[in-house]
């Protein structure tokens, strides 16, 4: 038992000096000009210095209000996500966030995780 402790004490003292840090970025302009289908591309591209993220595991999506789009991994750049997200004919602004869901390494099992990015805002302009 106290291998183990001594082993964890080290891993996480390990993990402070080192610094872990996630950042979420946001691909999409700020403004886009009003299409006939009123379906908006946002996309978000994920880093992470995590050691113990389990990368198969991640999930995005959008936060719309109570509305949540699913995000798809672009097959040609590494940790980028987008998806097509509606906007009424009647909104000139999108609100939004991105959220990751994600597993990483514990003991002695997994441990569900999740991000939250900022809030962003889509402004919809008229042509």
């Amino acid at each position: 038992m106290r291998k183990w402790t001594i082993i964890g004490w080290a891993v996480l003292l390990v993990a402070m000096a080192t610094g872990c840090h996630t950042t979420v970025t946001n691909l999409t302009p700020s403004q886009q000009v009003r299409n006939k289908a009123g379906m908006y591309p946002l996309s978000v591209a994920w880093d992470s210095n995590q050691q113990s993220l389990q990368k198969e595991t991640i999930e995005a999506c959008v936060q719309v209000g109570l509305q949540i789009y699913p995000m798809q991994s672009t097959p040609l750049v590494k940790n980028r996500w987008e998806t097509l997200v509606p906007v009424p004919a009647d909104q000139s602004l999108l609100n939004y966030r991105f959220k990751f869901d994600y597993e990483s390494l514990g003991m002695p099992h997994r441990r569900q995780n999740s991000r939250l990015s900022p809030p962003y805002q889509l402004k919809i302009i008229d042509p």
